[in-house]
């Protein structure tokens, strides 16, 4: 299932989720105009490391990505969700939350795979922080959902509630089922940043202190 857009308006601009998409975008160009050591060694310094770690990385991460499909697919995700939780938290504090998710989602991650050598990048454990939010603040919002029948596709409009939650538990089971699993040579999805991430978001959206957007006549629409 592939989320297109969502049907809830928002009311300001997103110009904070612009500018994170438009950095992510730049810093990834930048990445693959490196010659392929410089490219392995630029993830190496700014990627997370869980054995060999430094903390900067929990931020830097968050800006990098391991290829087109990775950067493209993580902020479609962003460009989805992110409008209405900077909408109701506004520019400044939603910024500060995609940060602490993205950090927490992080920390998680280091913790569970305290023995990996191999870099982890990508904004995914901050994104699903904002998901997190959006599942706590808009519930019944419907997301147009493009959806595989056999070999065919058709287009559904599905309660945030079920397919943010079969997101999640997605993530908590596959998660789940690599512990024990070595990562020292291989790389894969990093299950539990993005369950560490979707949790922060979830419970920072309850204490953070959001704007009433419901009541405004005009949208914009993106």
């Amino acid at each position: 299932m592939i989320p297109l857009r969502d049907t809830q308006p928002s009311y300001s601009r997103p110009v904070m989720t612009s500018i994170i998409i438009a950095i992510n975008v730049v810093v990834f160009l930048y990445q693959v105009s490196l010659d392929p050591y410089s490219q392995n060694y630029f993830m190496s310094t700014y990627g997370i490391i869980p054995a060999h770690f430094h903390l900067s990385t929990l931020f830097t991460t968050m800006f990098l990505h391991g290829g087109w499909m990775h950067l493209i697919g993580n902020m479609w995700f962003l460009w989805i969700y992110g409008d209405n939780i900077e909408d109701i938290l506004g520019h400044e504090k939603y910024l500060l939350f995609y940060i602490l998710c993205g950090l927490a989602a992080g920390a998680v991650h280091v913790v569970v795979n305290a023995d990996s050598r191999v870099p982890t990048v990508g904004a995914s454990g901050a994104i699903a922080g904002v998901m997190g939010a959006y599942l706590v603040k808009f519930p019944k919002a419907k997301i147009l959902t493009l959806v595989p029948i056999f070999i065919f596709f058709t287009t559904l409009e599905i309660p945030a509630v079920f397919i943010l939650g079969y997101w999640f538990l997605l993530q908590f089971f596959n998660g789940w089922g690599s512990v024990g699993h070595s990562h020292l040579s291989e790389g894969g999805v990093a299950w539990f940043a993005h369950i560490g991430g979707f949790a922060a978001g979830a419970l920072l959206i309850t204490i953070m202190g959001t704007k009433d957007r419901f009541l405004r006549p005009q949208a914009y629409r993106w």
